[in-house]
């Protein structure tokens, strides 16, 4: 189930390849917002982004087409904005920068597209402020696209006003949170806010806001341009209701890690022998975590168990879980989350609780502390992890770890917890034999942090 596709690569490695004219000899560059602003209505337009069941590229795989449709269908006083989720700050995760780098016009048309669709007529690009390239490359192809009379006050001749702007974050991972976005946006702190109200009906700078992941918004292009349905029709999984092509990242101990644009529906085992050219020192694979380091780790020895004909599971019944389509729901029914599909690749000899203490690490230091659950609790993660690494835990300690994460879980404002609990859990639950063994003190206590290579396009 590996079908190479390049709707949003095609420009990848070309000389170039990041302009305007490049953008417009290869993929045709703005002919699909051009026709959309000029033929179509926004009641057309979010009825066709429905029929191409994008699910979400950052993680949570919420339907793009829906998402769109929550925007109230007039715009009264308060003005209407799109905001394009590009701040990418979780470990293992590296595939919209691709995007930005090397094909930001696409990011640029899908703007105007969806922000036509929602009835707004700005859109904010908000990038981690790291990623210097990224930035520029975007403000790059903004600059081009207003010279030819793409965004500004007649996009193409049209009435319809579009602007797109870049904000840069502070290099915050809570910021990739929509609503702690916003707060950003707003130049506030950047901590999550309550929902209810959801960002349709009060988000950015309380007036209705749609908040996409930056590769959803640059597959719309593609996705307008083929036809909604036939794009969704690419996927191994359309008849699902996940559509399409995605970026895929493979990276951690394989051989040759980077992006590679697919069909929505390869396999674990797909990904690393056929374009990760297997795990790296021709060891044996370990585990596998699906898309950026929240999703739970899955070992490679777990079978699929699903003798129920109605379980969407039921023809993968028996088969290893590395044999398994990647699809938001797929993921879900092995016990995961699909997340954003850059899978870190866990070689057999690895110290699981060396990865789980440099994950739990990072979510201490990322938690924005507005929560006492996650301020408090992941903190103790990395604590007992400390300690159990150190060879000084104690059994008691380790019993602990798994009522500390299910203490965060459903108790906090954003999905921030979850994602600090959910890895733990997952773990500590598929390795006990192994963090075990450190408190008795029989397994060497080396250091053995995963590392993710830097992309480069497969």
């Amino acid at each position: 189930m590996l079908k190479r596709t390049d709707y949003l690569t095609r420009t990848y490695g070309k000389p170039e390849g990041h302009s305007l004219a490049v953008y417009e000899r290869e993929l045709h560059g703005y002919e699909v917002a051009r026709r959309v602003l000029k033929t179509m209505t926004r009641e057309q337009v979010v009825d066709e982004a429905k029929k191409a069941n994008i699910r979400g590229r950052g993680g949570a795989g919420f339907p793009m087409g829906v998402k769109w449709s929550f925007m109230p269908k007039t715009v009264g006083a308060k003005p209407h904005y799109l905001v394009v989720n590009a701040d990418e700050g979780e470990p293992g995760t590296h595939k919209d920068r691709t995007l930005m780098e090397l094909n930001p016009h696409a990011c640029i048309e899908g703007c105007i597209i969806a922000c036509y669709g929602i009835g707004a007529h700005v859109a904010y690009i908000y990038v981690r402020d790291e990623l210097h390239l990224s930035k520029a490359r975007l403000e790059g192809a903004i600059r081009e696209a207003r010279a030819k009379d793409y965004l500004g006050k007649s996009p193409f001749g049209s009435d319809y006003a579009v602007e797109v702007h870049v904000h840069s974050g502070a290099g915050a991972y809570i910021c990739g949170e929509e609503t702690s976005m916003l707060n950003s946006i707003e130049g506030r702190r950047g901590e999550p806010r309550m929902k209810p109200p959801f960002p349709a009906n009060a988000g950015a700078f309380g007036c209705p806001t749609t908040v996409n992941n930056l590769e959803t918004i640059a597959a719309v292009p593609a996705a307008f341009g083929m036809g909604c349905e036939e794009f969704s029709a690419l996927s191994f999984l359309h008849k699902a209701g996940d559509g399409g092509v995605r970026l895929y990242g493979v990276n951690g101990h394989v051989k040759t890690p980077g992006v590679v644009e697919l069909a929505v529906g390869p396999t674990f085992n797909e990904l690393i022998y056929d374009i990760g050219g297997g795990v790296l020192g021709d060891r044996k694979l370990m585990a596998v975590i699906p898309g950026g380091s929240s999703t739970p780790v899955l070992r490679a020895d777990e079978v699929v168990r699903a003798p129920d004909p109605k379980s969407p599971l039921h023809p993968y019944d028996g088969k290893s879980v590395m044999d398994v389509p990647l699809g938001v729901d797929t993921m879900r029914g092995v016990g995961t989350m699909l997340g954003t599909c850059c899978v870190t690749v866990i070689a057999e000899g690895t110290d699981p609780v060396a990865c789980m203490q440099n994950l739990m690490q990072f979510y201490r230091h990322e938690s924005c502390g507005q929560c006492t659950p996650c301020r408090e609790g992941s903190a103790w993660l990395e604590r007992f992890c400390n300690k159990i690494l150190a060879g000084t835990g104690t059994m008691a300690e380790l019993d602990s770890l798994h009522d500390i994460a299910n203490g965060i879980m459903g108790n906090t404002i954003c999905a921030f917890g979850e994602g600090t609990a959910m890895p733990a859990l997952a773990f500590i639950q598929k390795f006990r034999k192994e963090f075990e063994a450190h408190v008795r003190g029989e397994r060497p206590r080396g250091d053995a942090k995963l590392v993710v290579e830097p992309w480069s396009a497969a």
